[in-house]
């Protein structure tokens, strides 16, 4: 049994990883201010005796360095959420990105050199590629992003100095840390507050509201259902060719939005229409959008094996009757 923290463990894939790492026996410490996850997300686990929930923010540096005593591993998932918040919030968007990440690092550091090494893995995301033009990204591509008068890309370049804090743990001070970059990962609870793009299609469709894609709908993206990306990261965590390493996670299945809006409309048998949004509409003026998003996965099944045992179909299926479960 570890002893495991997860920051920003309220969220989407932050309650799915405590429920696989719960299953295999570990004790789990959450913790998250609530901010973009929610407690209800955990509700099944609140009484488990392995569990432990602590409303906080990990920008608080003593609260940090208590929760990361006598942990065995760290998995930092906590971060700012979606391309809606981002464009509304971008201060925000790279506080919590950057220090957060500073201060878990800072607290490894304290335990390594007191004679206890903890590992960390770094929830890190494909926007750090930015507007690379290749068809296909792996994990030495060039980080491309656009001018710093537009904010969208404030967030990869705010994940991309999390994974250079990260990087130069390991290499300054033997730091063992796992850095995933996940790519548009879906499935039940995640919810399309913050501009996700599934669970946006699926909520309109079973109101047979109009499903609202922005721009012409060609961008092509690659779904992953979050139990498959939940199992490589753990699966990750325990293997030590993985420490050091930037690794995407994902699917490498691409679909263009608009194709993905009329399955959910077919799969979920409704009679709603696609509407179309320009970018100006939906966020603001200067919003630049990358238009392919495709991972090359030659690392991660090099290490683990191919990570992906889910159809998109399947996903969407389960997203739709996830959706269709009262609200508690």
């Amino acid at each position: 049994m570890k002893e495991i923290l997860i920051t920003g463990g309220a969220g989407f894939i932050g309650s799915h990883l405590c429920q696989k790492l719960l299953d295999d026996g570990h004790r789990i410490t959450v913790v998250d201010d609530e901010s973009t996850g929610a407690r209800s997300n955990l509700e099944r686990f609140l009484d488990y005796e392995q569990f432990e929930f602590v409303n906080g923010d990990v920008s608080c540096p003593d609260l940090v360095d208590d929760l990361v005593n006598e942990k065995d591993h760290i998995y930092h998932l906590a971060a700012a959420v979606g391309v809606a918040l981002i464009a509304r919030q971008p201060i925000a968007t790279i506080e919590r990105n950057i220090h957060p990440t500073q201060l878990i690092l800072s607290s490894l550091r304290k335990q390594h050199e007191a004679g206890r090494t903890v590992r960390m893995f770094l929830a890190s995301t494909s926007e750090v590629y930015g507007k690379n033009p290749k068809a296909t990204w792996n994990e030495q591509d060039d980080l491309v992003f656009g001018a710093t008068t537009k904010a969208r890309w404030s967030y990869g370049a705010s994940k991309a100095i999390d994974e250079f804090l990260a990087l130069a743990s390991y290499r300054q001070y033997g730091l063992p840390v796992v850095i995933g970059r996940f790519f548009n990962v879906v499935g039940p609870r995640q919810s399309g507050a913050y501009g996700m793009v599934l669970p946006r299609f699926v909520e309109a469709a079973l109101r047979n509201d109009p499903l609202v894609i922005h721009d012409d709908g060609q961008q092509t993206r690659c779904f992953a259902h979050v139990n498959d990306i939940v199992n490589a990261v753990v699966r990750l965590m325990d293997e030590q060719d993985a420490v050091g390493e930037v690794i995407n996670i994902g699917s490498d299945h691409p679909i263009t939005i608009e194709q993905l809006a009329q399955r959910v409309i077919t799969l979920a048998g409704s009679n709603s229409q696609l509407q179309y949004q320009s970018y100006r509409e939906a966020y603001d003026d200067d919003f630049e959008d990358i238009r392919h998003r495709v991972p090359e996965l030659d690392k991660i099944t090099r290490l683990i094996g191919n990570p992906i045992t889910r159809d998109l179909d399947s996903i969407i299926t389960d997203v739709i009757a996830d959706k269709k479960q009262p609200s508690v």
